[in-house]
């Protein structure tokens, strides 16, 4: 007869998984733990959506202040301990990174569905069931924006600046808008590029320069590259026309030895012989470039003054300690070739511009490359009253650039002011007629989800959100309603294409299937289990250490 083995249970013995101080919370609460999070953070940017959206100030550890309505960078201040939080932080880069714009629409949107997944669980309808549903429905979607998008061409200017401007409608830049459109526009159609048969848009392109002063109207797109540096003497040239530009990364000075060195001198006429030694190499280093042709010299390090005096009187153009990202930029544009050793300079690695010259830009002074060689290298100069405006125009220009890059490289444009959620609403409610079972109630919720986002933008605009559903479902139900939109100023309905409300298909798309993933990703967790953290205890330690 085999021997009894006597279990944990017979004899008492406390089975001990988790380490002291884990904490471990599983099942629904688990959900609930995390849908919370999901929803709060949605419904701090809830009230920044849509043109009438409100701004929030945000204050770092260091007191920095950030006043911005931009999902991303309001994501990205924030910092959220709670785990669920930082997964949507993860998806809104990923929106910004791929699409340039939809962050709270990818963010607002898996919060929504989040809070109709409760109502389905509530109905002990299975996370796995959900999931299916929602699955189903995102992918009908996509196949929707894809059908109904209507085409753009590159050539469409008017278009275009519709794009940049309804992106631009929700940003803190007043009537600077249709300047910035006009300016993003022409900026990213100066360095689109034909591959194939699709147009290839590479914002890298595009240097932002910000500097505050003067007015949002300021802000100017200039055809080649701005480098916030100042040429470095006096005597030398502050404009040279047809210029032959050297890029250099290396010093025009005399190198300090890498070990320590002491130099006995003896009587005066040594220090002499030192000084005219040192002037005779960086002499000769000036001849050399001199000699390539080159009236224009950029270096990533410093120029002596000695050498500046031999550059000025050969009447030559020199801008030092430039930053690497700058000379890569200026390379790619002026066709030159960064020359690491002076010696190895020749004509062919010279870069070509119209014109370089040094212009003041408010207080401080900037050398402008323009009319380089290579045509497709911009930059926008974006100035403001005051830093915060400047910061908050760098922003909407970065989404208006995205959107309008989005537009040209996909040609499909959707209308926007919740015309395209309630057109996919519309067709997801007779789709889910078709889903087998339980699904089919997943499938609704989503459609639901997708229209709360239209209520959100009259809610904000302070209509009433229920009023405007029922008018645009009404819109829809006819087969020219497609476009029907929220007029924000009246509560009532428009034509979004016609009005000029416009957004690119990439851009919902992405946030669609950003939120949808991340509502899958947080049903899908049925344990939450969090460590102690370790930071506390060093702190308490270090707390200790300093008191004794």
């Amino acid at each position: 007869m085999a021997a009894r083995v006597p279990t944990t249970e017979s004899v008492g013995i406390p089975v001990i998984i988790l380490k002291e101080g884990t904490s471990r919370t599983y099942g629904r609460e688990a959900f609930r733990t995390n849908a919370m999070a999901v929803r709060a953070i949605a419904e701090i940017l809830k009230t920044t959506y849509g043109p009438k959206g409100m701004d929030k100030m945000l204050v770092d550890s260091l007191g920095d202040i950030t006043t911005t309505n931009d999902g991303a960078t309001i994501l990205d201040k924030m910092e959220f301990q709670h785990p669920a939080g930082k997964m949507l932080v993860q998806i809104a880069k990923g929106q910004d990174e791929e699409a340039g714009d939809g962050t709270k629409t990818a963010v607002i949107f898996a919060g929504e569905l989040i809070k109709e997944a409760e109502k389905l669980l509530d109905k002990n309808i299975h996370p796995t069931v959900i999931i299916e549903g929602y699955k189903a429905a995102m992918e009908k979607a996509s196949e929707l924006i894809n059908n109904l998008a209507e085409f753009v061409s590159i050539d469409d200017v008017s278009m275009l600046e519709k794009v940049a401007l309804t992106s631009l409608s929700s940003k803190a830049v007043g009537e600077a808008r249709e300047h910035f459109s006009k300016l993003t526009v022409e900026a990213v159609r100066s360095i689109a590029e034909r591959r194939g048969d699709k147009w290839y848009v590479d914002l890298g392109n595009i240097q932002i320069i910000k500097k505050h002063g003067g007015s949002l109207m300021d802000t100017q797109l200039v055809r080649g590259i701005v480098i916030d540096k100042e040429v470095v003497h006096p005597d030398m040239p502050k404009r040279v026309e047809n210029a032959k530009i050297a890029l250099l990364d290396a010093p025009l000075e005399i190198e300090k030895p890498e070990i320590d060195l002491e130099i006995s001198i003896s009587s005066p006429d040594l220090i002499r012989k030192l000084m005219e030694k040192q002037e005779k190499i960086l002499s000769e280093k000036v001849e050399k470039i001199a000699a390539t042709g080159a009236n224009v010299v950029i270096t990533q390090k410093g120029i002596d003054d000695i050498a500046q005096h031999f550059l000025a009187k050969k009447g030559i153009l020199a801008v030092r300690r430039v930053k690497r990202s700058d000379i890569e930029k200026l390379a790619r544009a002026t066709g030159a070739k960064i020359v690491t050793d002076i010696e190895d300079l020749k004509p062919e690695d010279l870069g070509y511009a119209e014109l370089v010259e040094e212009k003041r830009v408010g207080e401080d002074k900037m050398v402008f490359i323009e009319g380089a060689k290579n045509l497709r290298s911009v930059t926008i100069l974006i100035r403001g009253g005051f830093e915060r405006l400047v910061d908050e125009a760098d922003r909407a220009i970065h989404d208006a650039l995205s959107v309008v890059a989005d537009a040209v490289m996909d040609s499909k444009i959707v209308g926007g002011a919740g015309a395209i959620e309630a057109e996919i609403a519309k067709h997801l409610y007779e789709y889910a007629r078709t889903m087998p079972g339980k699904v089919q109630l997943a499938v609704e919720a989503f459609a639901r989800a997708l229209e709360s986002l239209p209520q959100i933008i009259a809610h904000n605009a302070g209509h009433d959100p229920i009023e405007v559903l029922v008018k645009i479902r009404s819109a829809h139900e006819n087969p020219e309603g497609k476009w029907a939109g929220i007029n924000i100023e009246t509560g009532g309905i428009l034509d979004s294409l016609k009005t000029g409300i416009i957004e690119p298909a990439r851009v919902k798309a992405n946030a669609i299937k950003a939120g949808t993933e991340a509502a899958s990703l947080i049903l899908r967790i049925d344990d939450l289990i969090a460590a102690k953290r370790t930071e506390e205890k060093g702190k308490r330690e270090e707390e200790k250490k300093e008191e004794d």
